[in-house]
């Protein structure tokens, strides 16, 4: 059996956004009794830390920053019509970035094969020099990031969040050491992620944009990451996988118009998985990014917990398998 680590803690619930957000406390909540019903043996549980200036400002402007953290002790901040913070958003950020860094030094250090970084904020809208769409740090990005610092020589990065990560394509546009990958609802806000947006200087090619429409499903996503996703990760060939797992993909998400089950995430899941066995030894790390539909999101964060939890080497891609049939009707079998 795989071993995954896996992070949620109760102090995410201390940032509060306005009432009526859909990025509310309650996600952590329905997160944390999933945590504590794992449902598998190979749990390694991991708690966050805050992270250190330098690991944020790594990929943010000291402006940035500084915004953020002025907002600590205040009652209420209104950053932008979608994101606000609570006097306790400054402290609740840096420790879900330093938790997504803790469960990626897990994995990387050989304590854990995988990792599920259950955390909030989000970020994958947060640009080096602005906070966007309930996102004050990007937390994969600085992720990211501090691999690299490491030592680890290409990182992907996928995002299947039902919004195109605005912040991360903007971070790495000119990286070639770091891939970013995003399969997303368009048109939907931020209105970026067109094909024609792959990366400039040495980044060129480094990004590669899939919009789909309203209404795709489970088996569109995985044509897409079977015939799109695949190769191009194959391609890229990355020492390290970081997830962008949002599950407002799902089919009841309010913010969403995609038809994602869990099955759909378990086969995403294992595609991403093979991916990582291929080239980089297992290390994959999925981190939480939206999901407002509290029984979608649980349905979500479970599919993947339960898909990493296949014996190593038993993961069958869809496309093996339709490989396999077609050799069965060949031989007559």
């Amino acid at each position: 059996m795989r071993s995954t680590a896996l992070l949620v803690d109760a102090r995410f619930t201390a940032h509060v956004n306005g009432p009526g957000d859909p990025e509310r406390v309650e996600r952590i909540e329905r997160l944390l009794r999933v945590a504590e019903r794992p449902e598998r043996d190979g749990i390694v549980r991991v708690a966050p830390r805050p992270a250190l200036p330098e690991e944020i400002l790594a990929v943010h402007a000291p402006e940035h920053y500084e915004r953020v953290a002025a907002s600590a002790g205040r009652p209420f901040t209104r950053f932008d019509p979608d994101t606000t913070a609570c006097a306790a958003s400054f402290d609740v950020a840096r420790l879900a970035a330093g938790g997504v860094l803790e469960v990626v030094g897990t994995v990387l250090d050989g304590r854990a094969q995988n990792g599920v970084a259950l955390v909030r904020p989000p970020g994958h809208h947060a640009e080096s020099n602005a906070v966007m769409g309930f996102c004050l740090f990007n937390n994969v990005a600085i992720a990211a990031a501090w691999l690299r610092r490491r030592g680890v020589a290409r990182v992907l990065i996928v995002d299947w969040d039902v919004h195109h990560g605005n912040g991360t394509q903007e971070i790495f546009w000119e990286s070639p050491d770091v891939s970013f990958l995003s399969v997303h609802q368009h048109p939907l806000y931020p209105g970026t992620g067109l094909p024609t947006e792959t990366g400039a200087g040495e980044g060129a090619g480094a990004t590669l944009n899939v919009p789909l429409p309203a209404g795709c499903g489970d088996g569109e996503y995985v044509e897409v990451f079977e015939r799109i996703v695949r190769p191009a990760a194959d391609r890229f060939a990355p020492d390290f996988v970081l997830v962008s797992a949002g599950f407002d993909t799902h089919r009841d998400d309010p913010l969403g118009g995609m038809q994602v089950t869990g099955a759909g995430y378990r086969e995403l899941t294992r595609i991403l998985l093979e991916i990582a066995d291929r080239h980089a030894g297992g290390s994959i790390v999925f981190v939480l990014e939206g999901g407002y539909d509290l029984d979608g999101l649980e349905e979500g964060v479970r599919a993947v917990l339960e898909t990493l939890a296949a014996p190593t080497g038993t993961t069958v891609s869809a496309r093996e398998v339709r490989g396999h049939e077609t050799e069965n009707k060949e031989e007559g079998t």
